[in-house]
């Protein structure tokens, strides 16, 4: 995972904890409901970057699923060089 790889999960990762903390502990997401919800950082960053929303959540998912098996044998560092795993 390269570092522009990092800083790119470590941002989206930031948002959605910066969600988690606007909706209370009885407040169960569904998956579909929580892609929703990260549209907005999404579609910002498909902009910055000039491809489809798409290609951004393909791009996250595969990130998701790097980071989960390097969490296992690593600590990966996010963009403010706190240790963040798969979540």
């Amino acid at each position: 995972m390269t570092a522009d790889d990092r800083k790119f999960l470590s941002r989206i990762n930031k948002y959605k904890e910066n969600l988690k903390k606007d909706m209370g502990p009885q407040k169960v997401q569904m998956p579909a409901q929580l892609l929703d919800k990260l549209r907005p950082i999404m579609e910002e960053i498909a902009a910055e970057q000039g491809v489809s929303v798409e290609d951004v959540l393909v791009r996250y998912m595969d990130l998701q699923s790097e980071a989960a098996l390097l969490s296992n044998n690593t600590v990966l560092k996010g963009i403010d060089g706190n240790p963040f795993l798969f979540n």
